[in-house]
């Protein structure tokens, strides 16, 4: 497919009801996952490698326009310049997924990681990697005080902002409530629990972790059942918000693979 002049890119770019991802690991799931989403693909007219012209074929499979453009135009469409010399515009209107939805969904217990207040758009992408490698079925974030799914967090989940549900809630404590009906542990990551090493945390389980520095809110902290701590032998007093959900994530699902927190053997906590 032959790359077009920027002559057409203005016009396209002025098309509202999308937004912009960019980076080729992002772009490129995103074409394997959803190519129907993808509008067009600017690349950079300097760049003439192997790694451009396998997205340029993946981009004529999937039927999407492909722009040659120069390196000021993709700072500017990316806002930033650490695109790797590629951005794509995609439909803005994610599918709406509710907890319902993906709790009516499930054939196995529940496994959801529940963000309360992350604002860093790197920490949102890489919880969204770690829930996509260890199994989670969704992410819960608020409605605000929060950062949502933007082209940064696009491209730190490295693909995962499109395999993993988001499920953006109003209120979180009445989601953890919801969440409790439907037969979830609500367990919160935070210090001072009972050490990660000892507990059971291999049901139906929502890992709730706290925001950056701050960690797990008053009223979310109370909202738990449970608060499982994660023992440190070092120096430091805490971890990355996104390596605390990736331990979290991984000792439910190592605790499943043992036959570990068979929901039928649990009673819920009122």
């Amino acid at each position: 497919m032959p790359l077009r002049s920027p002559t057409a890119v203005s016009n396209h770019f002025r098309m509202s009801a999308f937004r912009t991802l960019h980076g080729f690991h992002t772009v490129t799931a995103r074409l394997r996952q959803r190519p129907e989403s993808v509008r067009a693909i600017y690349l950079s007219s300097a760049r003439h490698d192997a790694r451009v012209r396998d997205l340029v074929a993946r981009a004529e499979t999937a039927g999407c326009a492909v722009h040659a453009v120069d390196d000021v135009r993709l700072d500017q469409m990316a806002g930033t310049t650490q695109h790797q010399g590629v951005v794509a515009t995609v439909d803005a209107g994610a599918v709406h997924v509710s907890l319902d939805d993906v709790l009516d969904a499930l054939a196995e217990p529940a496994l959801l990681l529940v963000l309360d207040g992350v604002t860093d758009p790197h920490n949102l992408g890489a919880c969204l990697r770690n829930a996509d490698a260890f199994g989670a079925h969704a992410v819960i974030i608020p409605k605000d005080r929060a950062v949502g799914v933007n082209a940064t967090v696009a491209k730190a989940a490295s693909g995962a902002a499109d395999t993993v549900p988001v499920v953006t809630v109003t209120n979180l404590a009445r989601a953890l409530r919801e969440m409790k009906e439907r037969g979830l542990w609500i367990v919160g990551a935070d210090a001072g629990g009972e050490s990660l090493f000892d507990a059971d945390v291999g049901g139906p389980i929502a890992w709730v972790v706290g925001a950056e520095g701050s960690g797990l809110r008053r009223l979310t902290r109370d909202s738990c059942d449970r608060i499982v701590g994660i023992p440190l032998a070092g120096s430091v007093e805490s971890l990355n918000v996104s390596v605390a959900a990736g331990i979290c994530l991984y000792a439910t699902r190592q605790q499943r693979s043992r036959g570990g927190g068979s929901p039928e053997d649990e009673t819920r906590a009122t």
